[in-house]
């Protein structure tokens, strides 16, 4: 229960963080994806089903507040939180090169199915454009904010599992 409600603090601290702080620390228009950010991070750290919480979660948050249509932020994240989770095996906590790839990854996902769902659709043919003046830009920001946010979110995890340990220890 406690996992769960620190879990949702940090989903609505990074909704926070994103809609206020980095609404003014945009780059040509461009900010850093936080929610893609936790979504990743949970998802190859405890699981496909705890990625797909938080991602259906901070999916649910960005269709409500900034989305165009209700569902399409939901299912995109939901399905980054469950692609990352298929990642837990092979995640050390020790290894930074993994969580920045699959993030890397995940952002680079979210952009082109955001345009494909959003612009392409509506007659917007102008890829490549796109790509280079938003995908890529975001793409970048996303990963340099993910070297001081990942930290923090591994740290609070690995809190999270000692005082798990100790207090399945106490049972046994």
């Amino acid at each position: 229960m406690k996992r769960r409600i620190i879990t949702i603090l940090i989903i609505l601290i990074c909704f926070f963080l994103q809609g206020s702080l980095f609404q003014k620390l945009t780059f040509a228009s461009i900010r850093p994806n936080l929610m893609i950010v936790v979504t990743a991070s949970f998802g190859f750290m405890r699981g496909q089903k705890e990625g797909m919480f938080v991602g259906f979660l901070s999916g649910l948050l960005a269709d409500l507040f900034w989305g165009y249509a209700l569902g399409f932020n939901a299912l995109l994240f939901t399905v980054v939180g469950y692609l990352n989770g298929m990642f837990e095996r092979l995640f050390y906590e020790d290894d930074i090169k993994l969580p920045i790839g699959l993030i890397g990854a995940s952002e680079l996902f979210y952009g082109i199915m955001t345009y494909v769902g959003m612009y392409m659709l509506q007659g917007d043919f102008a890829f490549g454009t796109h790509l280079m003046q938003i995908i890529l830009p975001e793409l970048v920001y996303t990963i340099l904010v993910t070297l001081l946010l990942y930290q923090i979110i591994l740290h609070i995890n690995k809190r999270l599992e000692e005082e798990e340990q100790r207090s399945a220890s106490k049972f046994v």
